[in-house]
């Protein structure tokens, strides 16, 4: 068995989904900024995601769905699962960011399992509460460590895409670690760096 676990923000998808809910709820610089110094590894990832949340307090829960049911994925997206697949892969999604957009686009791609965070939400409205398993830097490296001892794989039969420093933490259970159109925090522990925005140059670099 083979594993490919890819980021889903900026990384299958062509977006950020946190920054896309703020300009729904007129909060697109103040979340914009700090997504961006998360990534960059400027901020705890666990603080800057609890503070981006809440500052989405009271949007409408319907226009959530509606929002992540409709991110644009990243082009080459649908091709690079679905030959991934036929190549015997193991396809997931870790996501620092929330399954009302991950479970959409692993059904969409054909993924086998999508992990990430769920937005609290009461009367129809986001609370600007947020929980789940990947809300700190080292949870994408811990889950991963998790999910090979279910299957058996190992970090040599493993790769990982990404974008964010938050990604790091599975590039160190991974031998190979794509930094795809990655921050430059991402790219110094990337075994492939690629900077095209395109999904399919990634099966050039992956095993197969």
């Amino acid at each position: 068995m083979k594993l490919c676990v890819f980021d889903f923000d900026s990384t299958l998808a062509d977006a950020e989904t946190i920054d896309t809910l703020a300009e729904a709820c007129g909060q697109a610089e103040a979340v914009s900024d700090l997504t961006e110094q998360a990534m960059a590894g400027e901020l705890d990832f666990f603080e800057a995601l609890t503070e981006r949340v809440k500052l989405l307090k009271g949007l409408d829960y319907d226009r959530v769905q509606d929002i992540c049911q409709n991110l644009p994925l990243m082009p080459g997206a649908v091709d690079t699962v679905k030959t991934l697949k036929a190549r015997g892969y193991t396809v997931v999604i870790f996501s620092g960011g929330f399954r009302d957009a991950t479970q959409h686009a692993a059904q969409q791609l054909g993924c086998d399992a999508d992990f990430a965070n769920f937005l609290h939400h009461k009367d129809g409205q986001l609370t600007g509460k947020v929980g789940g398993e990947m809300m700190t830097t080292n949870a994408k490296g811990d889950m991963l460590v998790r999910l090979q001892q279910l299957l058996g794989v190992s970090p040599a039969e493993t790769v990982a895409v990404g974008d964010g420093a938050n990604d790091r933490a599975m590039f160190a259970h991974s031998h190979t670690r794509v930094a795809f159109c990655a921050k430059d925090a991402l790219k110094q522990h990337a075994s492939v760096c690629i900077d095209e925005r395109d999904l399919r140059v990634v099966l050039e670099v992956i095993p197969r």
